[in-house]
């Protein structure tokens, strides 16, 4: 960096949080977001410190200022195969992202999350258990903090849990977490990497520079990452955990308890029940899986066995993930507003364990919803439509039989749809299968919204 300046590229969390690590360590950081209506004050009076005095361009970059950019750091949702960005790779630029440049000024221990599904219940588990062990963890990531904003308070007795999508390992290079875990692989973000084979390397490069003394925590019933860990044998230590067997070694999932076996020094094994599902908060079996992960990592990282189960017994579910909202006349309603994706939501409607009227569409990431469709095996009592892909779900919806469906201009009439038709001991279940974009600003809000229509009846 040094001789020349560095553009951050994104003005939203990420970029803002890049710009201000920069500028206290290079001094010469440059702002840029292509967004021509960006307000540049409003932007520069939400920064503090050397940041605020930092130049910002919106729209067209200069040439004067593209002359002197000598790295680019992107913010995740800026792809890297861009023509922008490409312009710059061609010109011999590095390009960085915002997890690499924070991964450069980490103190303390990495643990690393990702995963298509699953990632912020498992990243928000794995924090509150090395949180409530070590007195504190920074929870950082695609969880809703960046990186780069809470980096400068590791030391080298801190511990980082990050959950990293596979936007931010696009541009994955030095980024080395001592304990990472892919929870799963299914078809998401084609609009963005093309091919699921380019989504499967964006997923592995979690693990591209760990090495012996490193962890991986992988899901032994993804077939993608079953061989994928047995191909990282004896370059990584690899746990695997498993919903549907009992493993020679590891964590798996069998008659309602969460089991360990492990061999020990002189070959033998022990098998252990650990926790029943019932003791927990989090509901179905992708929790299940989701709490194995978390408790790998922990166990990696040295917490005891005692410590992981008291934390996982207070762990409530993660916001918009399958979480209870109220009961009103005898039905449950639940914001799983995070199910962003067919497998997402698939696992939203599984864990149900009653008749359900479903709340579904959005913006189009050019998924196809069979599998989501095929799912619903009996329990979805009503589908909702909304979004751009109401029409798309619908006709996939025919083409399996299933015709109890209906189109909603808004989530708030979808709301009261639902509300007219769930009976006494039924559920109402917002678990789109798409983003939210188009109609919401993002699943967030989309799921706020919902909790308040709910809470409106």
């Amino acid at each position: 960096m040094q001789g020349g300046k560095t553009l951050v590229v994104g003005a939203g969390k990420s970029g803002l949080a890049a710009l201000t690590l920069l500028a206290e360590h290079d001094g010469r950081p440059v702002l840029f977001d292509s967004n021509e209506k960006l307000n540049i004050e409003e932007i520069r009076g939400s920064l503090q410190g050397k940041a605020a005095s930092a130049d910002i361009y919106k729209g067209d970059l200069p040439e004067s200022v593209r002359s002197e950019i000598t790295e680019l750091v992107i913010s995740p949702g800026v792809p890297i195969d861009s023509p922008f960005v490409k312009s710059f790779a061609e010109a011999g630029v590095r390009v960085s992202g915002e997890i690499e440049l924070a991964f450069s000024f980490e103190k303390g221990t990495l643990l690393a999350i990702t995963g298509t599904n699953g990632k912020t219940t498992t990243t928000a588990l794995c924090g509150k258990i090395l949180s409530d062990y070590t007195g504190k963890a920074l929870v950082v990531g695609n969880i809703g903090t960046p990186y780069t904003g809470e980096v400068e308070k590791s030391t080298v007795d801190s511990v980082t849990v990050a959950e990293i999508s596979s936007f931010q390992l696009e541009t994955a290079d030095r980024f080395r977490p001592h304990i990472a875990a892919i929870l799963n692989i299914t078809p998401d973000h084609l609009n963005r990497h093309h091919t699921m084979e380019q989504y499967i390397l964006e997923k592995e490069k979690i693990a591209a520079n760990q090495g012996k003394e490193d962890y991986l925590i992988l899901n032994y019933e993804d077939p993608v990452l079953r061989e994928f860990g047995l191909k990282k044998e004896g370059q990584i230590r690899i746990i695997f955990f498993s919903s549907a067997r009992e493993l020679a070694e590891g964590f798996y999932f069998q008659d309602g308890y969460i089991c360990r076996r492990e061999k020990g020094i002189d070959q033998t094994d022990e098998s252990v029940r650990l926790i029943h599902q019932s003791e927990l908060q989090i509901l179905g079996l992708h929790n299940m899986e989701n709490a194995m992960a978390a408790m790998a990592m922990a166990y990696a990282y040295g917490v005891p066995l005692e410590s992981i189960l008291r934390s996982l017994r207070e762990f409530r579910a993660v916001e918009h993930r399958i979480e209870f909202v109220r009961e009103v006349s005898g039905v449950r309603y639940y914001d799983d507003s995070k199910g962003t994706n067919v497998d997402a939501a698939i696992k939203g409607i599984q864990a149900m364990d009653r008749r359900t009227c479903l709340i579904g569409g959005g913006y189009d990431k050019g998924a196809s919803f069979d599998e989501w469709i095929e799912a619903f095996d009996g329990k979805v009592k009503k589908l909702v439509l909304i979004g751009q892909t109401a029409e798309k779900i619908a006709d996939c919806a025919k083409k399996h039989g299933f015709h109890d469906y209906v189109m909603a201009d808004s989530l708030k009439e979808a709301v009261a749809i639902c509300h007219d038709n769930a009976a006494d001991g039924e559920a109402v279940l917002l678990s789109p299968a798409c983003a939210s974009w188009g109609m919401f600003d993002n699943y967030e809000q989309r799921g706020d919204l919902f909790k308040q229509f709910v809470n409106e009846l």
